[in-house]
């Protein structure tokens, strides 16, 4: 099949994987973008749920002081949960907007990676990662030309 005779659900995934950063919390969540007009949130983890309260006490009254209270483990476990949601509810393939995660700090980038890997590693396919890890960043901390970790 030819990529001209293909529809546009064929080409692009019809699922959107958002995070949304705070200094206090994570959040992913995968919106579903096949209505014109707007979009509707089918699955959603995030770092200010109840498993990560212990977690979140635990980095309130650090020294020295940290305004970051998520770190890299926090935010493996909220993408192996989203993960898991859409493996649940049938969703296997989950698009993410490459311009909006390349226009992100370095910093916030080698954050949000292992997120991202996590989702990935939990079965549903990364449409985009596989482009983000051939960032300079994404080089960097060792993801492969295809998208694999080679953490």
């Amino acid at each position: 099949m030819s990529s001209s005779t293909l529809t546009n659900s064929q080409k692009y995934p019809r699922y959107l994987l958002q995070l949304i950063l705070s200094c206090r919390k994570i959040t992913a969540q995968v919106s579903d973008t096949a209505s014109a007009g707007s979009s509707t949130i089918v699955a959603l983890a995030s770092s200010s749920k109840q498993d990560f309260y212990s977690h979140y006490h635990s980095k309130l009254n650090p020294f020295p002081k940290c305004h970051r209270f998520w770190d890299s483990n926090t935010v493996v476990v909220v993408g192996q949960k989203l993960g898991s949601q859409l493996r649940e509810i049938g969703i296997d393939k989950v698009m993410i907007n490459l311009a909006e995660e390349l226009s992100r700090p370095a910093n916030q980038r080698i954050m949000v990676l292992p997120l991202f890997d996590s989702v990935r590693r939990a079965g549903v396919v990364v449409d985009g990662l596989e482009k983000l890890a051939e960032d300079r960043v994404g080089r960097r901390l060792g993801f492969c030309h295809n998208g694999r970790s080679g953490l």
